[in-house]
């Protein structure tokens, strides 16, 4: 075991702080990483907070939204070597034997994958710790290839944020001419609109706030609505192949489904804290659909960095120091960032 600097809840009410935890010695197939920038997710703070059913383990170090360079491989590793820059995202590790991992499915592993942080490890023994910390050592398997060619503190939130949009796009098949609707424009929602922009979808954004209209535009939405105006959603009725709903708070998904067109499909990005009804005649009606989707397998995050990397890609971020993250937290609260915090792992 190695020791090495972090930042660390000791409990739901208390603020993170400077903390050491233990990181294991590299086996044959582990990738050693020093930590470069780890995005700030809003799940961190969810978890940070013992805000998802109490099941937090205390000491809690978050963070999945990782980039930073290979300083040292096991004796098996073959895809990365020494100063190679890499990326890890939302898990470390699954059983890789069920249905699911052999269809490249791992984040749906059926026994259970392994969170990067506050999670069990496949021993079923030790919990995770995160990307709040100066190193990460994870199996070759779950460890992704980075380009240079971006600005690698933009690059962190794609292994969450970025995942998390991309790969419903893709299931569901999203392409040029498609009308997509995206409701809520932070940390997911501004990367479904700039990753649906790119694909050639016709994209609105929809908000209660017409402050938001104009990043909206630059991020790549083709219109903008209000959706506190009665007129405009009764005028939008049929109007969408898509709608990705990416809030977390607690919303009406009645208000979106009529939206869609026959056979229209609506995404749950967000997971609002309690259960939300939901009226059945919009589903019978109009054959539409209401899924959900968590981020994407290895290989799919894989082709989401390449295309992303391919076409200059990455997210709107505001780059802080590890001191600052207790403040971070409440304005991310207060949809104060534009659109991701990033830490600068240096100043750790």
């Amino acid at each position: 075991m190695t020791s090495v600097k972090a930042y660390a809840a000791q409990s739901a009410d208390k603020p993170l702080a400077p903390f050491s935890i233990d990181r294991r010695e590299p086996g044959a197939d582990d990738v050693e990483i020093k930590i470069l920038y780890c995005g700030v997710c809003h799940s961190d703070i969810h978890t940070a907070r013992n805000e998802w059913g109490g099941s937090t383990v205390y000491p809690v170090v978050p963070g999945h939204e990782i980039v930073g360079k290979v300083t040292r491989v096991g004796g098996n590793v073959t895809r990365f070597k020494e100063g190679d820059t890499v990326g890890v995202g939302c898990f470390v590790d699954s059983c890789m034997h069920c249905a699911n991992c052999e269809r490249d499915l791992e984040q749906y592993c059926l026994n259970g994958n392994t969170q990067t942080y506050n999670s069990l490890s496949q021993d079923k023994k030790s919990i995770t710790y995160g990307g709040y910390a100066s190193h990460i050592v994870v199996t070759q398997h779950f460890v992704l290839s980075v380009s240079d060619k971006l600005p690698l503190e933009k690059v962190a939130p794609l292994l969450c944020a970025g995942i998390t949009t991309y790969s419903p796009l893709r299931r569901w098949g999203v392409k040029a001419g498609d009308k997509l609707a995206v409701v809520g424009l932070g940390g997911l929602g501004h990367m479904a609109v700039k990753l649906a922009a790119s694909m050639g979808a016709e994209v609105t954004m929809l908000s209660r706030s017409k402050s938001k209209e104009k990043d909206a535009a630059e991020l790549g939405a083709h219109h903008f609505k209000l959706t506190t105006d009665k007129e405009t959603m009764n005028g939008l009725a049929s109007s969408f192949d898509f709608i990705i709903d990416t809030v977390s708070a607690a919303h009406d998904y009645n208000e979106y489904l009529n939206l869609l067109k026959t056979d229209g499909v609506m995404v749950l990005l967000g997971a609002p804290p309690e259960p939300t009804p939901v009226a059945a005649f919009p589903f019978i009606l109009g054959r539409r659909s209401l899924v959900g989707s968590l981020v994407g397998g290895v290989k799919e995050t894989q082709e989401m960095l390449d295309y992303c990397a391919e076409r200059n890609i990455t997210s709107d971020v505001e780059v802080i120091n590890i001191n600052q993250i207790n403040e971070a937290y409440e304005r991310t609260l207060a949809g104060d960032v534009h659109y991701r915090f990033v830490i600068d792992m240096a100043t750790l």
